[in-house]
């Protein structure tokens, strides 16, 4: 008998809870009805479907201090369908990954009628998220209780804030990895900084390692990214057809291509908010990124000519100042950037999620990459001062790795100690308490801060990358500073999920998505520096002391030939394992060999069907 969802109960009063609501203080009664009557409602009312109570204390009674705390879950046949739906991929008893269906579950390794650890605790909460998102307005025209809350047909009821993006396992993963691909980066350059600091030619060998040690790294990292999400079923997961993202909004129309009811908007309005508001204003804060490295040149001038008039210990010093402050000035800029940036991408109002991610993306990225990187730019090739390249280099890299680290983790950590002495007390309980109870933890929890996804580390991890790669052959020691960082970013990040940030929802990823490209663009870039300081330098040029434009003909053709050896080597290092690969390609034979025998049943069916209908028409 096939199961729908129109049969599910969700009426029970005793389920276990997997995801926790907060309302506002001040929301009204019929609004909390309301919010209630659309999560339990069934799927064809436009409901979600699934189980919702309030929570209670210890002795099961609704207290003033969690009137507004309520507890989502599911039946255990709606969380194997919601699975079903959203494309889940698990382990089959013949050891392949297929996408999980209701109806061959039995067929599935670990699953038992009896037995609720088949979906794992993210994979629940991950099927809760999508339904919660995907509730949308029908016939209401303003939130009850609030008349000033409009509602247009197809808006999102239920916006889940910060709960987005790559998956935590792939970030860690990564950044696991990434750490440990330093380390020889970071044990070749070391000597090179000890013992042949002003010889340039010397770096050709290791500017050379440096550009196939970018290449080779992230390819291999493809590969082990395919063997993890293979495991994890992420990699097999068929891309759904997108729905609208929740903040999404326009006039209710059909959608031309599913024929379901959605909010529409004209792409020709979105393209000229990008092209007449967006672009301009991202260009705006370019020129005042520039404006402001200018400053940054001035203060540098004015401490040297300090210097050079004292000569003094403390001058020395002073020498460090301007890179110091322009470093934390990059960082606040940053920062400041990326809430205009959030903003004008939701203006911008895509349809996608995907599509708001990959604008916002490369709006920080520009911003970010002209704002830690022009002033290395302007010192090596107009300013020619490599003295001065490695001391900015260093300067900016150290500084902004211990500001990421006191921003991200241990500030918020401090002001959760300082502001929640109560919630310390309750820790203490909780730790002496083993019988510690469900209102006890949501009470505790709901005290922390909100994750707001992977976005910021990986762009850490990303600026690293170019501070490292692209002037290699200045500042070999960039790439020890960088494994010692990352060294403690495991431990901070681990902090910060699990001391100071409520738990994230899990969110299927099949690889690290856009930042791959953005690394493997670094990477490329990284080959024109490096050759260029290269040719740039004394020893360099005194080959070539007549003829400069032999030397650039050289340089260029050198810079060709590693570009042609990093594409071959990316060629040459398939994306995925031999294993992996026949494992896909057994499995798309198979989807093949199935659709098939269905569409040979079909004609089958078709054509005995014929003869009666001609035996009726004679009758007739």
């Amino acid at each position: 008998m096939k199961v729908t969802l129109s049969a599910l109960d969700t009426s029970e009063s005793s389920f276990t809870p997997l995801v926790v609501i907060e309302l506002a203080q001040d929301v009204k009664e019929e609004t909390k009805e309301w919010l209630k009557n659309r999560i339990i409602a069934k799927k064809k009312d436009g409901g979600a479907q699934l189980l919702f109570r309030p929570l209670l204390n210890k002795y099961e009674q609704e207290t003033l201090e969690n009137q507004n705390l309520y507890l989502v879950g599911a039946s255990k046949i709606r969380m194997l369908l919601g699975a079903e739906a959203v494309g889940l991929v698990k382990e089959c008893n013949d050891n392949t990954m297929r996408a999980f269906t209701y109806r061959t579950r039995q067929n599935f390794k670990g699953f038992d009628d009896n037995n609720d650890d088949f979906l794992t605790m993210a994979e629940c909460q991950f099927i809760i998220k999508h339904e919660l998102e995907n509730l949308r307005a029908k016939d209401e025209k303003m939130i009850p209780g609030y008349p000033q809350a409009k509602l247009y047909p197809g808006k999102s009821l239920y916006s889940i804030r910060g709960y987005f993006g790559e998956t935590i396992a792939l970030y860690f993963g990564f950044l696991e990895y990434f750490t440990f691909a330093l380390i020889p980066m970071a044990v070749i350059g070391l000597p090179y900084y000890l013992f042949v600091w002003e010889d340039y030619d010397k770096y050709v060998i290791f500017a050379s390692f440096n550009l196939i040690w970018s290449t080779v790294i992230l390819e291999l990292w493809k590969r082990g990214c395919a063997n993890m999400t293979y495991r994890w079923g992420t990699l097999l997961m068929k891309r759904k057809f997108e729905e609208p993202r929740p903040g999404f909004h326009g006039v209710l129309g059909i959608n031309s291509i599913t024929g379901k009811e959605e909010p529409l908007y004209p792409s020709y309005k979105r393209q000229l908010r990008i092209y007449l508001v967006s672009l301009p204003f991202v260009c705006l804060c370019l020129y005042f990124s520039l404006y402001v490295m200018m400053i940054y040149f001035d203060m540098e001038v004015w401490a040297l000519g300090l210097h050079e008039n004292s000569g003094s210990e403390w001058t020395s010093v002073l020498l460090y100042v301007p890179s110091i402050i322009y470093a934390i000035v990059i960082e606040i800029m940053n920062r400041l950037y990326r809430y205009a940036a959030e903003f004008l991408t939701s203006w911008e109002n895509h349809r996608l999620e995907s599509a708001y991610q990959n604008h916002l993306i490369l709006k920080v990225l520009v911003f970010n990459f002209l704002n830690c990187f022009a002033s290395l730019f302007y010192i090596a090739f107009v300013l020619k001062d490599m003295k001065l390249l490695r001391q900015s280099l260093a300067t900016l890299l150290i500084t902004s790795q211990i500001l990421n680290q006191i921003m991200e983790s241990f500030l918020p950590y401090w002001l959760q100690r300082k502001h929640g002495v109560r919630v310390k007390r309750k820790v203490q309980a909780l730790k002496a308490d083993i019988d510690a109870t469900l209102y006890e933890q949501v009470i505790l929890e709901k005290e922390m801060g909100t994750y707001l996804g992977t976005f910021d580390d990986y762009l850490e991890l990303f600026l690293q990358f170019g501070y490292v790669s692209l002037f290699s052959c200045v500042y070999p020691l960039a790439a020890a500073f960088a494994v010692l960082n990352n060294f403690t970013e495991v431990n901070s990040d681990a902090l910060k999920m699990c001391r100071v940030f409520k738990r994230p929802f899990s969110e299927p990823s099949a690889n690290i998505g856009v930042w791959q490209l953005a690394f493997e663009t670094m990477s490329v870039i990284s080959v024109v520096t490096n050759c260029a300081l290269i040719g740039m330098s004394p020893q360099v040029n005194a080959v070539f002391p007549e003829s400069k434009a032999d030397l650039i003909l050289i340089v260029v053709a050198v810079e060709h030939a590693l570009l042609a050896l990093k594409f071959i080597l990316a060629f040459a290092i398939p994306d995925k394992p031999r294993h992996i690969q026949m494992k896909l390609a057994r499995l798309e034979f198979e989807s093949l060999e199935a659709l098939k025998q269905q569409q040979m049943k079909l004609v089958t069916e078709n054509l005995k069907e014929e003869p009666m209908e001609s035996g009726k028409e004679k009758a007739t």
